[in-house]
């Protein structure tokens, strides 16, 4: 008999590790799939929810944000896109060039987990993709929305998103409760609400530690 688990995966579309650790679990998951039954809703949080339209240059920004050089920043590129490769996602080998608000991602996300939520992953995915690979401007409407069709969403309802502030209130709510709740650094795997799996992990390191959280709940159920 295969375990159910939630899964909330927290992250953001410009966070590097976020891609790593959501095609890893994904990996993990696969592997899993006659031994675990996994929902993964992908909830919101913003790296920088400050960053005004343009969006920055990501040197500029990380030397701004940690101090680190160029030559440094070089070095933890090569070791993403390394391992990028080893979970099955493909950097571009320069780096994103800009780093954007993605406020209006998290927006069109929340609204996939409703009317979508077997797509809501797939979502992500484009997003990541769009971000990480193809070096795309994720503050643009022509971005997002591609994504969407990537995803196999409305297009039409979600440009009417776009337009609008639906969903605004609740993408702050969640990402507030995360926040609150220690939460400071993605990506942030939360299984059942209570078991955290910190920062993007090797696919043998999600796979072991669901494991023995399935044991550990299968344990704990009741018996009739």
């Amino acid at each position: 008999m295969s375990s159910p688990l939630k899964i909330d995966f927290v992250s953001d579309i410009s966070c590097p590790w976020c891609a790593i650790g959501l095609s890893s679990l994904l990996q993990a998951l696969e592997r899993m799939q006659d031994e675990i039954q996994a929902q993964v809703h992908c909830q919101p949080f913003e790296l920088n929810p400050r960053m005004g339209p343009g969006g920055q240059d990501i040197g500029e920004h990380l030397s701004e944000k940690y101090g680190s050089t160029a030559e440094q920043q070089a070095q933890i590129r090569e070791t993403i896109r390394q391992r990028g490769t080893e979970a099955g996602f493909e950097f571009t080998p320069d780096g994103r060039g800009r780093i954007y608000n993605t406020f209006n991602a998290h927006r069109l996300l929340h609204w996939a987990g409703i009317e979508y939520p077997e797509r809501q992953v797939a979502l992500k995915l484009a997003l990541l993709q769009a971000c990480h690979r193809d070096r795309q401007a994720m503050d643009q409407p022509d971005v997002l929305l591609a994504a969407v069709t990537a995803a196999g969403l409305d297009v039409d309802h979600a440009q009417a998103i776009l337009q609008s502030d639906e969903f605004a209130d609740e993408v702050r709510e969640q990402e507030s409760f995360y926040t609150s709740h220690g939460i400071h650094s993605v990506p942030a795997v939360i299984v059942n609400n209570r078991h955290l799996i910190s920062g993007g992990q090797p696919v043998e390191v999600y796979e072991r530690a669901l494991r023995e959280i399935a044991a550990a709940a299968q344990s704990e159920a009741p018996t009739a």
